[in-house]
């Protein structure tokens, strides 16, 4: 039997045996009346450590309503573009500045560029097409990320290089009395500052979601209606809450001392319209709830993959569907996972309510990121103040292999191979995962995410699959932060081009191996084994993901010579 919910337009169906197991979590969630207190603002619910955060944070919860009046705003402004023969958008952001436009736009099957990196390679792609057709939306919370401010100094450029007027060109999507805000009036440019009062990871339905959604044609108000029609089942103080329901399924084992169940395998059950929905969901749990010590940690999967977990493979995982409506025959085929159903400004809400309810499961604030800043000081330091890099243990061929920290026995591999066996061998078999991390082009190179099935199937353990510098602004903060249970494989392709950041004393190539190398040394820093991989071409990534694939195979068959 299973538990089911039609109430709003967001379900959640929970397999029986998980509805028991985490049936005291859901009375809690009911009790405390979290859903109610959402509902009322209330920023006491995470007790009084997390008040001061939480008090400025919960602007989210109604981000149908408040950003309704924005709607008109955007697609005027979309009309008069378009009137221009201007209908190519970039957007320039990273995490939920980029994440949540990119699901919609997906759904809404309407092309939009999404500048979420420093490889020049994959900057080039967007950067070199189609300029006189293009608008940049420049979306950056604090206004001033690295990473978006190098590439709104790049598009700039370009814009005058091509003889266009960057003002008419750059659109800017910030919060009030930032410094984007500023440089945004003071050069002329289209300005949309979002509510102060909501986080990076929650601002799907605010100005950061809608204006490039909006810009590149999706339907925004409709997004918008979803939402607001799923609300009201998921403020409700009531058992059948999907949210709730959803909350106590994900979270409500995680802190056990026995058969823990602490993080879950997400993919979109149909392949279809959300596709690219897990990729949100794992930035919103992971950096919600990864810190003190403990966290969920979602792992996004294909479809397929699923299957496996479903299998119980891995026992402390749990595997989740999401799907934009039920399917009976579906559901069956995969009785063992979580099915999360509804339009994607329900999932949205849907989601957004039950990490805040995660949060309190875990003792922790759900808005908050204590350990992203890190990687950036990291970075930055490498940048104005290069220092010695971390010496090589091996070469092979066009990848140069190191270890900050030069943990057990890595230090005396002879292979890439031993090298790879010597990291797999610190991976805990009851709850460790494994997190590939590639600072590389992640358009040109996509189908590299497909060697994290092999990898996860060979280990018989989670795999993590993150593209550098995107992932630091979305589970960098669990892996640092949550349970120290992960090994870290980092790849990075190192680039000799030269494409500028104009009035910067670096370029992106030395940004994106900064970043990847202050990411390394934190790692370190938190004694988790960490093992660099540095190619010099493209194929050199490939070979090193299937070098791991056959060293993990040998590990779970039998003792190395």
């Amino acid at each position: 039997m299973t538990d089911t919910t039609a109430s709003t337009p967001f379900e959640v169906h929970v397999p029986e045996p998980v509805a028991r197991a985490t049936a005291a979590a859901l009375d809690r969630l009911v009790a405390d009346r979290v859903a109610s207190r959402l509902d009322a603002g209330d920023p006491t619910v995470w007790g009084p450590e997390a008040e001061a955060e939480a008090s400025i944070r919960l602007g989210w919860v109604h981000a149908d309503r408040v950003s309704a009046p924005l709607v008109d705003e955007i697609l005027a402004l979309r009309d008069e573009l378009r009137g221009q023969g201007v209908d190519r958008v970039v957007l320039a952001g990273m995490g939920g500045s980029s994440l949540a436009p990119e699901v919609i736009t997906i759904a809404a099957g309407v092309p939009l560029h999404v500048l979420d990196t420093t490889d020049p390679q994959q900057l080039r792609r967007v950067l070199d097409a189609d300029i006189e057709r293009t608008v940049l939306v420049v979306s950056s919370k604090s206004g001033s990320t690295l990473e978006t401010d190098s590439q709104r100094r790049a598009y700039e450029a370009a814009f005058r290089a091509a003889g266009i007027d960057p003002a008419g060109r750059i659109v800017i999507v910030t919060d009030p009395g930032s410094p984007l805000e500023a440089w945004g009036h003071d050069h002329g440019c289209r300005v949309f500052t979002a509510d102060p009062h909501v986080g990076g990871r929650y601002s799907a339905l605010t100005a950061f979601g809608l204006v490039p959604s909006g810009l590149a044609g999706a339907d925004i108000h409709g997004l918008l209606a979803e939402a607001g029609r799923a609300l009201p089942g998921l403020l409700a103080d009531d058992p059948a809450n999907p949210a709730l329901r959803l909350a106590a399924a994900l979270g409500g084992r995680a802190l056990a001392t026995a058969d823990r169940v602490d993080k879950f395998a997400v993919a979109c059950a149909d392949g279809g319209r959300l596709a690219d929905l897990p990729a949100w969901i794992e930035q919103l749990v992971a950096e919600s709830t990864g810190k003190q010590g403990v966290g969920v940690l979602p792992i996004a999967v294909a479809a397929g993959d699923l299957e496996v977990a479903a299998q119980g493979r891995t026992a402390d995982v749990q595997p989740v569907a999401v799907a934009d409506r039920t399917d009976a025959a579906a559901q069956a085929a995969l009785p063992d996972a979580v099915w999360v159903t509804g339009p994607l400004g329900a999932q949205f809400v849907g989601w957004e309510v039950a990490t805040a309810a995660m949060g309190l499961l875990l003792g922790i604030d759900p808005f908050d990121q204590p350990d992203v800043e890190s990687a950036k000081a990291a970075a930055r330091t490498l940048l104005e103040h290069p220092v010695e890099e971390t010496p090589a243990l091996l070469t092979d061929g066009t990848l140069t292999v190191s270890a900050p920290g030069e943990f057990g026995p890595v230090a005396e591999a002879a292979t890439l191979a031993d090298a790879l066996a010597a990291l797999f061998d610190q991976l805990d078999d009851t709850l460790g995962y494994v997190a590939v991390q590639v600072y590389a082009d992640r358009i040109g190179l996509g189908d590299l995410v497909s060697r994290r099935d092999a990898l996860a199937r060979a280990l018989g353990r989670p795999v993590t699959f993150g593209w550098g510098p995107r992932f630091l602004h979305s589970t960098g903060q669990y892996h640092k932060g949550g349970p120290a249970e992960g090994v870290f494989l980092q790849l990075t392709r190192v680039s000799d081009d030269p494409l500028a950041i104009p009035e910067r004393p670096f370029g992106f190539a030395r940004l994106i191996r900064a970043q990847a190398t202050g990411d390394a040394q934190v790692l370190a820093g938190h004694d988790l084994p960490v093992l660099r991989i540095e190619s010099t071409d493209d194929a050199g990534l490939a070979r090193a993901l299937d070098t791991a694939v056959t060293a993990a195979r040998s590990r779970r068959s039998g003792p190395r010579d």
